[in-house]
């Protein structure tokens, strides 16, 4: 159980993260940000998110192919 919370945790929250370590900004502030706009805008913020972690993930396989010689 303790891994599938870990595993939860460290998806949900990576973009928030990642996101406060980009612009200094504190992980809390933005994730307090997502919540009050979620029932503000009625999920379109979640949508937002989800927008985000998709491309820091595309992002991450970009670069993992960068590194990955092609021998054709």
């Amino acid at each position: 159980m303790k891994q599938l919370q870990f595993f939860l945790e460290k998806q949900a929250f990576g973009v928030c993260s990642k996101l406060g370590d980009t612009f200094g900004i504190p992980t809390y502030v933005i994730r307090r940000y997502f919540i009050y706009t979620s029932f503000l805008a009625f999920g379109s913020p979640i949508i937002v998110y989800l927008a985000l972690a998709f491309w820091l993930n595309i992002k991450s396989y970009l670069r993992a192919g960068a590194t990955v010689k092609k021998f054709f």
